[in-house]
């Protein structure tokens, strides 16, 4: 009888899931790569959204990211260096003779982090993303969580991703907009061990046609290197 009724209550109650916290890089603090584009499709990048092909318009690029919420990209195109910071809710972008200061408080979506490259870390679920255990997947053994924003930052679009259990980088992403439609599938291959942590070298992203639009590979990887707080300053 006591089992019966213990059994009643899980099925009524729910049995809660794992935390997403055991499945994020606990020791990152900053990493640094080189993001060289191998494939990008603007006909089916445009599909996704009608800006998602600008990044795929620089062949190559160099990324800083510190812990928490910091992001410095430098690229070269058309004989022009372009800087991209994001510090927290600030974003800069320079070009020579030229600089623009944008708020992102209630953008979270265009906070570039390390969400972006296939890694998870324990800021993203601090006042930023809620998570939600979905399941355990039968087929590629990796767990699977949702990710929404947090409601006061007035964002309904969501995340569904599979994270590999025990190397703890995120396999593959699905990207829903505000009103539930699917945007694009991201899959993170091939990863490395860098100084203890685990990161994909390449991403493949593929549109609702189930058309890969774009193939990124990510290479000179660093990790934990100190990096400088003046490189993600408008200065």
């Amino acid at each position: 009888m006591t089992t019966m009724i213990a059994l009643a209550s899980l099925a009524v109650g729910g049995v809660q899931g794992p935390s997403i916290l055991d499945f994020v890089q606990q020791n990152l603090q900053d990493a640094t790569l080189v993001a060289k584009i191998v494939r990008g499709d603007q006909k089916e990048l445009v599909k996704i959204n009608k800006d998602f092909g600008q990044s795929y318009r620089f062949n190559s690029s160099t990324i800083y990211f510190k812990e928490p919420f910091k992001m410095r990209a430098e690229a070269h195109v058309e004989e022009t260096n372009v800087v991209y910071i994001i510090n927290g809710n600030t974003l800069w972008i320079k070009i020579p003779n030229f600089k623009s200061q944008q708020n992102l408080a209630k953008a979270p979506g265009r906070r570039q982090t390390l969400m972006d490259v296939g890694l998870l870390t324990p800021t993203l679920f601090n006042n930023f993303l809620d998570a939600k255990f979905i399941r355990n997947d039968r087929e590629t053994g990796n767990i699977v969580f949702d990710l929404t924003y947090k409601p006061n930052l007035d964002d309904s679009s969501r995340y569904r991703v599979w994270i590999d259990r025990t190397k703890k980088f995120v396999t593959k992403r699905e990207w829903f907009n505000q009103w539930g439609r699917q945007l694009a599938t991201f899959y993170y291959l091939d990863p490395t061990e860098v100084s203890g942590v685990w990161l994909p070298t390449r991403l493949e992203v593929k549109n609702v046609d189930n058309v890969i639009a774009g193939i990124t590979k990510y290479d000179s990887i660093k990790v934990n290197t100190g990096l400088s707080d003046g490189l993600f300053t408008s200065k």
